[in-house]
């Protein structure tokens, strides 16, 4: 239950929805079919990305299915504030790459009545928080988790495991890259 259409124009209002999960989960998906109705129903809406997101798009945000919608990429969570005017919805994806600051960025725009919305990974390939997703998280009205398929079992997965052997914690990619697992198939391929 969103509230698309209760932006109330006199006192405005605005709030936070944050959309979490592992890799190939429909993080992204999601954002784009919420920012999509907030445009049919004519509000005005401003999409952003972290600079670093070229995977698909420089200026689009793009879901592994391929949907697409321009954006507006950025080097810093300030950013965002210079740059969103006079918007009724603000999108963010790919948020686990921004820096600490994107939670109280997010709140200040709540507070001026904006409607943001922020999809990003709750985990990195370690299985620790990632980024200022948990911060975003706690401050949030609305939280919504999604899972993807576990490649190994076929249960629900919220882990993003990394195939590669590389240890930097930022490593932009693809289904080559990454997988999504359970619970069970993380901690066994882990030996955790």
């Amino acid at each position: 239950m969103f509230l698309e259409n209760k932006i109330n124009k006199a006192g405005k209002h605005g709030w936070i929805e944050v959309i979490a999960g592992s890799m190939f989960s429909g993080k992204t998906e999601e954002l784009l079919r919420r920012l999509k109705r907030a445009k049919i129903a004519k509000q005005k809406v401003e999409i952003f990305k972290p600079h670093v997101d070229v995977r698909y798009s420089d200026n689009e945000v793009v879901s592994h299915d391929e949907n697409s919608i321009m954006s507006t990429p950025v080097e810093t969570s300030g950013n965002i504030l210079l740059l969103c005017g006079n918007v009724d919805v603000v999108g963010i994806d790919e948020a686990q790459f921004f820096d600490n600051g994107l939670a109280k960025v997010c709140q200040q725009l709540s507070n001026q009545g904006i409607r943001v919305i922020i999809a990003g990974l709750d985990m990195d390939f370690q299985g620790n928080p990632f980024g200022p997703m948990p911060a975003l998280m706690a401050v949030a009205e609305y939280v919504t988790k999604v899972h993807a398929i576990c490649m190994k079992c076929g249960d629900l997965a919220h882990f993003s495991h990394r195939l590669s052997s590389e240890e930097k914690l930022v490593l932009l990619g693809e289904r080559v890259d990454y997988e999504p697992l359970c619970r069970s198939c993380y901690t066994v391929v882990n030996n955790k």
